[in-house]
């Protein structure tokens, strides 16, 4: 499935029935137990622990820390739901972990945010052009705008933590 087969940024492409976050988050572990330094934020739905069926949160990877990804607006409304004050907070998370000189940035999506500019999108590309591999995940929907963004140099994998492996080992062997 890949435009570059080991990249330096790579994407798990899905469907919207795919659940992305636990891949990962395996995978990230796994790395992280093999000695990889990560950095960067991974999402957490947190529905089944609160009344809130669009609950999310994001784990800086760096530190452990969870902080809250969506905000409370109310019964009647039907607006996004994502706090910015969060997002500027994830931005931050990943700058640190740059700064530390993390091995690998992993980020939770490239999503609605990033396809127009925004979200996490200009943190995904000071970790590539800083010489950090990234990590993250693209919704087929947003695929033309992640191609656009990395100039079709990216690695596409399939949404499996083995993929993620695989690339991450490829990567390293090339390097």
């Amino acid at each position: 499935m890949s435009e570059d087969a080991f990249a330096p940024i790579a994407a798990l492409v899905y469907k919207p029935t795919d659940h992305i976050e636990p891949i990962l988050l395996e995978a990230a572990r796994t790395l992280a137990a093999r000695g990889v330094r990560l950095g960067g934020v991974l999402q957490h739905d947190i529905a089944s622990a609160t009344p809130d069926p669009c609950g999310m949160e994001l784990e800086d990877l760096a530190s452990g820390e969870r902080f809250a990804l969506s905000q409370e607006l109310g019964s009647g409304s039907e607006a996004c739901r994502l706090d910015p004050a969060s997002l500027a907070y994830a931005a931050m998370a990943v700058r640190a972990a740059l700064e530390s000189g993390v091995d690998l940035v992993v980020i939770n999506k490239f999503g609605a945010q990033e396809a127009v500019g925004s979200g996490l999108r200009h943190e995904m590309g000071l970790a590539a052009v800083s010489g950090v591999p990234v990590l993250t995940a693209v919704g087929e929907r947003f695929l033309p705008e992640w191609q656009q963004f990395t100039g079709n140099a990216s690695t596409l994998l399939e949404p499996s933590a083995q993929a993620i492996l695989d690339w991450w080992t490829g990567l390293q062997a090339e390097r």
